[in-house]
């Protein structure tokens, strides 16, 4: 427990006001903008590139944040990685350093004392999107020492409003104001209210299909929505597996994705899901398990990735 209160005080330290100022801002600022689309109007041009903005960065978060540098479930080259990282950065959700240590976190204290993101421990507001103005602003540094050794990522954390900001002007020049107001503004709107759902709905609706000592849950409607994150008690069972939906029926377009990028040759070394894990899934889904062994306590899988905790 004393571990647990440490990283409670060092994941929430305080935010000095100017800072928790400095966030809501932009955050309501962002929603207020959306409203510009009145005064520029609504073209198909900005309407396509938000929707096709949604997708790609969705799919930076989902492909890059989470499975390659938080959890680490495949390989590529530094430029990929580099591009993985300036992509993600594009959703303005911070550093691509702070975010992965943040999950990693995040993981380690699954809704228990001290994880931001619970629901069970928190509000669902604040697990949706109140934790962005409580004191989350410092990188853990600790947690990420594999990619804190590159000083191009250690860039990237730094100035991370650079490639938001570089994509907010792209879409003005695309698409004049409609596209800034709509193509950008609209599409980081919708991404951040999009992923934030895996923080906060899937841990309070959807199927436990595993034992995991805590409340994460497989969503079929997040898991669309977020292109397979919402498997999310599939993943916190096996956090080492690159596939979030562990069965055909269960889509899962990132690990779509990240495959043919494989056959391509830009990544390498996809960890797949161990016919172990596949197997018990079925038994539990048929009932078997609990039947057979009479274990209705919570059980955890330990994690085969240590730098996830």
């Amino acid at each position: 427990m004393e571990s647990i209160v440490r990283e409670t005080k060092r994941l929430r330290p305080s935010l000095a006001r100017s800072q928790q100022w400095r966030r809501s801002t932009i955050f309501v600022l962002s929603h207020v903008a959306v409203l510009g689309a009145f005064w520029s109007g609504v073209t198909w041009q900005a309407v396509t590139l938000c929707f096709v903005l949604l997708f790609v960065r969705v799919w930076g978060i989902t492909a890059g944040y989470h499975r390659y540098f938080s959890h680490r479930t495949f390989k590529t080259s530094r430029a990929f990685q580099f591009f993985l990282a300036f992509l993600a950065q594009t959703s303005s959700q911070k550093g691509v350093l702070w975010w992965a240590a943040h999950h990693r976190v995040h993981h380690k204290l699954s809704d228990q004392p001290g994880d931001v993101h619970s629901p069970i421990q928190n509000s669902f507001f604040y697990a949706h999107v109140g934790w962005l103005f409580d004191g989350t602003e410092e990188t853990r540094w600790d947690k990420i020492r594999d990619f804190a050794k590159y000083p191009e990522l250690r860039w990237l954390n730094k100035y991370w409003a650079v490639p938001p900001t570089i994509l907010a002007v792209t879409c003005f020049l695309i698409a004049g104001w409609p596209g800034l107001f709509i193509g950008f503004f609209g599409s980081t709107v919708l991404l951040w209210h999009n992923t934030f759902l895996i923080n906060s709905l899937t841990h309070v609706w959807g199927k436990k299909r595993f034992h995991t000592g805590d409340e994460s849950r497989n969503n079929l409607l997040t898991a669309l929505l977020t292109l397979g994150e919402g498997w999310h008690n599939n993943h916190h069972h096996y956090q080492s597996s690159c596939r979030n939906g562990f069965y055909w029926w269960e889509i899962d377009v990132t690990y779509y994705v990240l495959k043919v990028l494989g056959w391509v040759g830009l990544v390498w070394d996809i960890r797949e899901v161990p016919e172990h894990v596949l197997e018990e899934g079925r038994r539990r889904d048929r009932g078997e398990i609990d039947q057979i062994d009479g274990n209705s306590a919570p059980t955890r899988t330990p994690k085969k990735l240590s730098l996830a905790a």
